[in-house]
């Protein structure tokens, strides 16, 4: 399928497009294929579109540029595509904030590549995709508690009572949703996480980590760091000092997305189906969600298996060793 052919289903079935919006498409020299693609079909879709390309020379971000800023007014959907800096955490999540707050339909998709654009989780059926995350939904519905287990050593309870939980299938104003989409998540109440979380999969934007990382939690926030990798835990507690509440729980995600692959990039292994992720910091985004940190660091474990318990004890397995449980 053309890579503009796969941007206009996107743009249809899970921003909603309308004739006659304005759409605002952020992108880079690196990614600027897949921006135009989106521009082009934004034209097809009747959509009064925008192309805004991040320069190299001003990069690694930290602010949004003024002009970027101007050009999010009156954005009905903001696409934000361009390659992930680990350094630019912070940048992404004021951009993420300031395209939400302004109304936006935010389609989020830094590190997306060519190859996801011509095969993988953004060819997936977006019709079936939805009923998935219905029938995902309706099996999380009144959970209070989470579960989470891995065989590397993962035993990880959250609390989740009065939260709710949202997918990034079908994007409303004011909200975001992934690049590739296929995911459902919900923010952790945030001082209730305990136990312990052993990410021996895949790291935020650094992809598949050499040993396996140890994270302690107790009463929502990371008390201890650990890895045979001394230097790549030493890099963790960096990224987690960058402010407070870095190292609090922020959120737990679940993969739906049957047509996502392993590649090695968090973007799509996140929502492969049976995949689940927790996320440390900022979750402002989320309903419920409290946590204003500057960042948001993404972890994989393998072959997680997620159980959900309700108000009066009942527990349901969502996801058994890697697999989701219908």
């Amino acid at each position: 399928m053309a890579i503009r052919k796969v941007a206009r289903e996107v743009l249809s079935h899970v921003l909603g497009a309308r004739p006659g919006e304005r759409l605002l498409v952020v992108t880079d020299e690196h990614r600027i294929e897949i921006g135009n693609a989106f521009y082009e079909a934004a034209d097809a879709l009747e959509l009064e579109g925008k192309l805004f390309v991040l320069e190299d020379s001003e990069r690694p971000l930290e602010e949004i540029p003024p002009e970027l800023g101007r050009a999010l007014e009156g954005a009905g959907i903001v696409l934000t595509l361009f390659v992930a800096y680990e350094e630019e955490t912070p940048f992404r999540v004021k951009l993420l904030a300031a395209a939400q707050q302004a109304g936006a339909r935010v389609g989020h998709g830094p590190g997306i590549t060519d190859d996801m654009m011509r095969q993988g989780a953004m060819h997936a059926d977006f019709k079936v995709l939805l009923e998935h995350a219905e029938a995902l939904m309706a099996r999380v519905a009144g959970a209070e508690r989470l579960r989470l287990r891995g065989p590397g050593g993962t035993d990880l309870r959250l609390g989740i009572a009065g939260r709710r939980w949202v997918s990034d299938v079908v994007v409303e104003p004011g909200k975001y949703g992934n690049l590739p989409p296929g995911e459902l998540w919900v923010a952790p109440v945030e001082d209730q996480a305990d136990g312990t979380f052993v990410c021996d999969l895949e790291l935020h934007d650094t992809g598949p980590v050499p040993k396996p990382i140890v994270f302690e939690l107790s009463r929502g926030r990371v008390v201890s760091v650990r890895s045979e990798d001394q230097k790549l835990a030493e890099r963790v507690n960096g990224m987690l000092s960058i402010d407070d509440q870095a190292r609090v729980v922020g959120e737990l995600g679940v993969g739906i997305n049957e047509a996502a692959r392993m590649t090695g990039n968090m973007l799509e292994d996140g929502k492969r189906a049976g995949m689940v992720r927790l996320a440390l910091g900022n979750n402002e985004d989320i309903p419920g969600g409290a946590n204003r940190s500057l960042t948001h660091i993404d972890l994989l474990l393998r072959e997680p298996t997620l159980t959900v318990e309700t108000k009066g004890g009942r527990t349901r397995t969502i996801v058994d060793k890697g697999e989701l449980v219908e």
